[in-house]
């Protein structure tokens, strides 16, 4: 009886799951482009960068410089982590970064709201061009990843797993401080 209580719990909690997340997509769905290694990176990119802009821009701007610990990123060093890497990933396969631009000095302006709101968008711009301008058949070259061999494909998919690892991140951060991130508000009862 027990076993069969906690299996039906366990489909329940899966079937709540995929209902929040169909209405959140329902909601403001992302069309997918054609099937090709390039699409599914830079849709990936693309939910990465709407997720983030989102909670950056829920978050009030007095909570960019909160932390939940001493030596841990700031709410706002969060998401220009995020954007100063979208600057430097590209730079693995051949992209330049923007004159200008300097992604190692990006955290160090993450309290100011409207500075990392700025910062996500031009680094997503910057990142999505980056991939889209590289010839399909360089997905396969062959670069150096942080010192190990990879495909340009690899160093695109970074940007994507980066962005995305650093959103639960900032979901973690956001709900620590009563803010429900807007995708999860709509129609899910938070």
């Amino acid at each position: 009886m027990k076993r069969s209580f906690v299996s039906m719990a366990a489909v329940g909690l899966l079937l709540a799951g995929l209902g929040s997340t169909a209405s959140a997509q329902e909601s403001k769905p992302m069309e997918k482009p054609a099937f090709s290694a390039k699409a599914d990176i830079l849709w990936q990119v693309k939910d990465a960068e709407q997720k983030l802009s989102q909670l950056a821009e829920a978050t009030p701007a007095e909570k960019f410089a909160w932390r939940p610990a001493e030596g841990v990123r700031s709410t706002g060093e969060v998401f220009m982590h995020v954007a100063a890497a979208n600057y430097f990933i590209p730079t693995f396969w051949g992209a330049t970064i923007p004159e200008g631009v300097d992604p190692r000095g990006l955290e160090k302006q993450g309290a100011d709201k409207a500075k990392v709101m700025e910062a996500l968008k031009k680094s997503f711009e910057h990142a999505r061009a980056a991939i889209e301008a590289m010839p399909d058949a360089d997905l396969d070259k062959q670069i150096k990843l942080f010192g190990n061999d990879a495909s340009a494909r690899m160093a695109a998919l970074v940007i994507a797993t980066h962005g995305h690892e650093h959103l639960g991140q900032a979901i973690a951060y956001a709900r620590m401080n009563g803010i429900v991130p807007p995708w999860s508000r709509q129609g899910s009862g938070e």
